[in-house]
């Protein structure tokens, strides 16, 4: 049972302008069938904290700890790790059985000794068939599954994959999404996952550590990184079209606490309400939680700017008179024009955070989207 732990990892880099700090306190565990993924915008940390765990970076401070070995300071060939990088990177000279056999190569393995694991890695990813042809006779998707039996050929203790779908069509990406999950679930091992693609990470996940500025803003479970995120930048990344924030007032006292938006004030149904400090504070909720209304005399008062429609949905953008327009998704078979007078409704699912830190002060009480 491999079990993997990354420990208070900071990595500094020596730069012409002085020390750049790529990752800063970064900590978490993955298990015997984990899938954890690292996610965030570019630059934030979580390829170099990959290459830190396979050895490619050593970190300035901190330890990665595999089934209780400390293996920080160990080369990338001892440390019972497998890479899978963005690029498939196959040897075009070399058939795929070669291919798939080469890190076995690399490990000093005699060719004998080779040819079993290599078939076998090649059983899994459903390509015994295509073992004598060369990488250049194979589709994208061939040679993506390739490249899974050569990342899957050692038998490693902990998979590593950085953004390895980053490069393929938007068909190709759910295959070979499905192929990773499949091999997932056969070999049963922890997989830590590298994407800045929250689909991906949303889909595949058992954990998600979703990371800005080098530091893990929250690890959690796929459901609590949506629905109950620690921070508006975790609301604000995490989703299809991103959260709505508005500056908002927390108004009243005791259990009368509400949270008004100028004039406007919608039934959230907070928890703990009465730990609310009166004053300022942002307000996010969802564009999927977003009502739009043209009759109505509550809601946040806007001009709509743009309906951008996608199949059964429609994205609408909402000038509210703000630096930053509202938007919300309705069914894209609704008779709203752009030009329309509209007040934005919040549904459910609102986040009330603190003004100035963008921490989460309290959420709504959990229910049904349409109660019956």
């Amino acid at each position: 049972m491999a079990h993997l732990e990354v420990k208070n990892i900071r990595k500094v880099f020596d730069t012409p302008d002085g020390e750049e700090v790529a990752v800063e306190g970064v900590s978490f565990e993955a298990e015997d069938g984990e899938f954890v993924t690292l996610v965030g915008p570019s630059g934030c940390g979580k390829t170099t904290t990959l290459r830190c765990i396979a050895g490619l970076e050593t970190p300035t401070s901190g330890k990665i700890i595999l089934d209780g070995r400390d293996i920080t300071e160990l080369p990338p060939n001892k440390r019972d790790i497998s890479l899978m990088f963005q690029s498939i990177a196959l040897y075009p000279h070399m058939t795929v059985r070669e291919n798939i056999a080469y890190p076995l190569k690399v490990d000093g393995i005699s060719k004998a000794d080779r040819k079993g694991p290599a078939e076998e890695a090649a059983e899994t990813m459903q390509i015994v068939d295509m073992l004598d042809k060369m990488p250049g006779d194979l589709s994208g998707g061939q040679q993506q599954r390739a490249a899974l039996a050569r990342t899957v050929v050692q038998d490693p203790g902990v998979f590593l994959m950085d953004e390895p779908l980053s490069d393929l069509d938007a068909k190709l990406k759910g295959e070979t999404r499905k192929e990773i999950q499949r091999i997932h679930a056969k070999l049963n091992t922890p997989v830590v996952y590298v994407t800045h693609d929250q689909e991906e990470a949303m889909t595949m996940s058992d954990y998600i550590a979703v990371m800005n500025d080098g530091r893990i803003e929250q690890f959690d479970t796929p459901n609590n990184i949506f629905y109950r995120p620690n921070n508006m930048f975790v609301g604000q990344f995490i989703g299809q079209h991103g959260m709505n924030v508005v500056d908002a007032e927390v108004v009243g006292t005791d259990s009368d606490v509400t949270v008004s938006v100028d004039e406007y004030h919608p039934d959230l149904r907070l928890e703990n309400p009465e730990n609310l400090p009166t004053g300022p504070v942002k307000l996010g909720f969802r564009p999927e939680n977003t009502g739009l209304e043209e009759d109505a005399t509550e809601g946040i008062p806007g001009v709509v700017e743009l309906i951008e429609s996608f199949g059964e949905e429609a994205v609408v953008t909402v000038d509210i008179d703000r630096s930053e327009p509202l938007f919300a998704v309705i069914d894209s078979h609704r008779n709203l024009s752009e030009g329309a007078n509209v007040r934005a409704q919040i549904d459910w699912n609102a986040h009330v955070f603190d003004w100035d830190t963008g921490d989460i002060l309290t959420h709504t009480e959990r229910r049904q989207k349409h109660p019956a």
